[in-house]
């Protein structure tokens, strides 16, 4: 139970329970996982299934059992035995389902990972094309998002319908989060920092950030000297965390002191204080369906620099939030480059946009609005 999917799952959990619903969560997590005893509601630990899939039958008979004391289920993600037994266990029942694929259904995953593909070929007309197929609604939490889940598969057919999404607003003094930060790692006061805060991955367009943040900042322009680039965030490949630390290492080589800090993965306090302190978030990814750590960027005030591959795009330039460019070396130059060459006038204008993009389409609450508006006009729940 990790991710910014299950991130946004417990908070609106939270708000939903706040607000006098009965929330469950059912899960294929082994039930001594850390992460289950940290959710605000009650988790129903079934795992760990088998292999990387999960499966479990009990998974199955747990629903099928219990399916009548709940008014709907809402299945988040695809690929997993959770999709496929929540229809093995509900297709022959009353009780509807409605699905949030997360972004799983982006074309780019079969150009990047084809023998992966294939796979998911085979797998797609007696599974996942039938949990979408007999969902009451599948959720996508962009236009972007449900424009290219079309192009993934030739046999598809859903209810589409497009979401809300978000996350909560940091219930912490950013003030004091932004002290503890620089307090941590002071060689960072005083500096312009450029945030990038999440999974360190190839898809979220990590190399390309550290050789584009290179070009900016050995540029000529005295501007550009002061920035310093902070990656934060957890790796699970030793190997390719060793790889982004020689490049950051090469790039920087001329410097007495490396502009870039690798901080591991910050929460809580040092998370917002991450940015709070930030002058800008930075995502050049590949492919990114919603990306939290961008709303909790927009939510302290932070403007996002991101790229045409992030699915809310749109409505991050729509609310001139931030500035968006393709995700190659020239987009993501121009990128920092854009931001370096604001006035700062133009800098706290943005700001401003970022707040308030973040309070009119990502903040918790309207998020779960969104969601229990479909559930009554669906089913009648909630």
């Amino acid at each position: 139970m990790v991710g910014g999917p299950i991130e946004s799952v417990k908070q609106s959990s939270a708000v939903l329970a706040r607000r006098g619903h009965h929330v469950e969560i059912v899960s294929l997590d082994a039930p001594s996982d850390p992460s289950v005893r940290q959710s605000p509601v009650t988790v129903h630990a079934l795992g760990p299934g088998c292999g990387s899939y999960g499966y479990t039958p009990r998974f199955t008979r747990w629903i099928k059992d219990r399916h009548a004391d709940y008014d709907a289920v809402i299945v988040h993600g695809l690929w997993q035995y959770s999709s496929f037994g929540v229809w093995r266990a509900l297709r022959k029942t009353t009780t509807p389902y409605f699905v949030f694929p997360h972004g799983m259904l982006d074309p780019w995953f079969n150009r990047t990972y084809p023998l992966k593909h294939i796979k998911k070929l085979l797998y797609w007309p007696w599974a996942e094309y039938r949990v979408l197929r007999d969902a009451a609604a599948v959720f996508f939490t962009s236009e972007e998002e449900r424009r290219l889940a079309r192009e993934s598969f030739s046999l598809y057919q859903c209810n589409e319908v497009v979401v809300n999404y978000g996350t909560a607003a940091p219930d912490v003094d950013l003030e004091t989060a932004r002290h503890d930060f620089l307090k941590k790692f002071s060689q960072l006061h005083g500096k312009r920092l450029l945030l990038f805060l999440g999974r360190l991955h190839e898809k979220k367009g990590c190399e390309l950030l550290l050789e584009a943040f290179a070009t900016v900042r050995n540029s000529s322009r005295d501007d550009s000297r002061s920035l310093h680039l902070v990656m934060a965030g957890p790796c699970f490949d030793d190997a390719y965390l060793r790889r982004l630390k020689r490049l950051a290492a090469t790039l920087t080589s001329n410097d007495d002191e490396t502009p870039v800090t690798f901080t591991g993965m910050l929460t809580g306090n040092l998370k917002w204080g991450a940015f709070s302190a930030a002058d800008a978030f930075i995502l050049p990814s590949h492919q990114e369906n919603f990306g939290i750590a961008i709303a909790e960027a927009l939510a302290c005030g932070t403007p996002v620099l991101i790229s045409n591959k992030v699915n809310i795009w749109r409505e991050i330039d729509a609310e001139r939030a931030g500035y968006v460019e393709s995700d190659d070396l020239v987009g993501t130059t121009r990128l920092i480059e854009r931001w370096v060459r604001t006035p700062a006038e133009r800098r706290n204008e943005i700001r401003n946009n970022a707040s308030q993009c973040f309070a009119g389409r990502f903040e918790i609450n309207r998020a779960v609005d969104s969601l229990l508006s479909i559930l009554r006009e669906s089913c009648g729940a909630a």
